[in-house]
């Protein structure tokens, strides 16, 4: 097997940069977030770089989102190893947090009332930057593009509300979704990261829509990322 290309020192950058904003939100950059993190004058800089990262198998493209970014080769397996160390569990040594998963959530009900409750997890609090407060179980495969796949536990930090851009859990009167938040002036919308699914809109007079939370961490059941 043959050694991945060298990276020079500014792809090295951008493919840290990119790893570790997976890592911490679960969603790769957009071209002008590198652009602005790096100090680029314009997003084009940021996308010369993410194609030599590709061109080196360093990462893989996407097309049709401005996150289409996933990790390849050397670089997924190095992250993937890690989070697979962190997830050996129990650990005495470390601090743990003991998370419920949510799972059916009835109409009316607050997401964390005991019937909801399937089960506990006891997980490594370093496992996550910022606290959870739930565990959810992701249904379908709306979220793939950034790597949310069908039967992940979405870790969540409950919250009314949220900044855009940011993966939320959403009520919509009796269902429970994980979407991707953009709010305007005349609406809002729960954007999809697969091309084969259509955002959701909601509009201001919709009275059964409501924030639940914000993903800030992901467990995968088999240990494999």
């Amino acid at each position: 097997m043959t050694d991945s290309p060298k990276l020079t020192a500014r792809q090295q950058q951008v493919l840290d940069l990119v790893t570790r904003t997976m890592e911490l939100t679960g969603a790769p950059p957009t071209r002008a977030e590198i652009a602005a993190e790096l100090g680029f004058k314009s997003p084009n800089a940021a996308e010369e770089h993410l194609q030599a990262l590709a061109r080196k198998g360093a990462i893989e493209l996407l097309g049709g989102t401005s996150r289409g970014i996933r990790l390849q080769g050397r670089t997924l397996r190095a992250m993937n190893e890690a989070r697979s160390q962190q997830m050996m569990l129990p650990l005495p040594s470390l601090a743990q947090l003991t998370l419920p998963l949510v799972g059916r959530v009835a109409a009316g009900q607050p997401i964390l009332a005991q019937e909801h409750i399937e089960q506990n997890y006891v997980l490594e609090a370093s496992l996550f930057r910022t606290k959870p407060d739930y565990l959810l179980k992701v249904k379908g495969l709306s979220m793939r593009d950034v790597g949310i796949m069908d039967g992940d536990l979405l870790a969540v930090q409950r919250a009314a509300d949220a900044r855009n851009g940011q993966i939320v859990v959403a009520r919509l009167g009796d269902e429970v979704t994980v979407k991707r938040l953009h709010r305007s002036r005349s609406q809002i919308e729960l954007l999809p990261e697969n091309p084969d699914f259509a955002p959701i809109i909601v509009t201001p007079e919709r009275e059964d829509f409501f924030i639940e939370g914000i993903a800030v961490g992901l467990v995968r059941q088999n240990m494999v990322f």
